[in-house]
């Protein structure tokens, strides 16, 4: 690596940038072969573990240098490695772990969409179905591919566990009754909501195979309860008589007609002074470094029709559905919780 006190010319820095996929997918394949979960229980060589993880002990050397080159590993004499912090991201059951989103973002399947960005930057249209035979992702999960739909579902659980506890230390949940996660997943952002707000009850909503899932974790949190988990589609309805609509990650999916869809189900489902509250990145003004201004790429490319959005743009967003926005509640995270009541 280079000189850290010294500021690398444009050309140097241009190929660090350029060099970012082969590190992502090194850390792909380490997450695959479980080096982080190995090497929590302490340094240990390449050699040593190439027959336990099933690899050519010197690709696996190279493999962890490389990793220790951008900080993933540290790479001790004699040749033994330990994890970093940032490396402890990558174990399976550490807090904040990252290691599902390292499994989609270097999938093949998600990757072969990627290589298609210049159709859609020259369209308008996502690559995904440009290279899948004209089906949408979510289509394509459907279809059949199972692995690649729990793969993704895991991740998302990872995004949302980075959100949680920045949510609920934002956005005061003590005046909603009942409140609707609307594709909640495996609920986890809900069970964090309601662990927050003892007063309320909750309503898990997703797809019926997903929320099949959901039974274990709600009542593993002790929110069985006070939870109702219901399989359904949210383009079709969603359940009504609720005083709050959270709706995460799901809005940036999606065209605009069909975020006025959604929005408008939640619209109509409100009792009187409820709320709809969208988890969402706000992207800052230009030229105001963001996550979620890289994240719209993958929006541009993987979904039919998502963005990441201002503002302005939400609330021009609301309006179509019959909402206003109301405010913005920051976090101490990339997303928001961004609010709207009936107009």
């Amino acid at each position: 690596m280079s000189n850290p006190g010294l500021e690398l010319p444009p050309p140097a820095q241009l190929m660090n940038l350029l060099a970012g996929g082969f590190v992502a997918q090194s850390i792909h394949v380490a997450t695959r072969l479980g080096l982080a979960d190995r090497l929590a229980e302490g340094a240990s060589t390449a050699q040593a573990l190439a027959s336990a993880v099933g690899a050519h002990a010197p690709s696996l050397y190279r493999l962890m240098r490389g990793l220790a080159m951008v900080g993933v590993l540290e790479e001790q004499d004699g040749g033994s490695f330990t994890l970093t912090p940032i490396g402890q991201c990558l174990r399976r059951s550490a807090p904040g772990s990252l290691a599902s989103m390292a499994l989609l973002w270097g999938a093949d399947w998600h990757l072969r969409p990627w290589a298609a960005l210049e159709h859609a930057v020259r369209t308008g249209q996502s690559a995904f179905p440009h290279v899948f035979g004209g089906k949408d992702v979510f289509a394509w999960f459907a279809e059949g591919n199972r692995e690649a739909f729990d793969t993704f579902n895991d991740a998302m659980t990872e995004f949302s566990a980075m959100a949680c506890a920045a949510v609920t230390a934002a956005y005061d949940f003590s005046a909603c009754k009942r409140i609707t996660d609307i594709g909640g997943g495996h609920g986890l952002m809900l069970s964090s909501i309601l662990k927050a707000a003892p007063q309320a009850t909750g309503v898990l909503f997703d797809m019926p195979s997903v929320v099949e899932g959901a039974k274990k974790p709600i009542a593993d949190a002790g929110l069985a309860g006070r939870c109702e988990i219901v399989g359904g589609d949210f383009f079709a309805g969603v359940p009504t008589g609720c005083d709050t609509y959270v709706i995460k990650h799901i809005i940036h999916d999606w065209d605009e007609a069909s975020c006025v869809k959604i929005l408008g189900h939640c619209r109509q489902g409100l009792v009187a002074g409820g709320r709809v509250l969208l988890i969402e990145m706000v992207l800052p003004p230009p030229g105001t470094p963001h996550f979620g201004k890289l994240l719209d790429l993958e929006m541009l490319v993987m979904t039919p029709g998502g963005q990441e959005r201002t503002e302005r743009e939400y609330a021009a967003l609301f309006a179509k559905a019959a909402l206003r926005l109301s405010r913005i509640v920051p976090t101490h995270s990339p997303v928001s919780v961004i609010e709207a009541v009936a107009s």
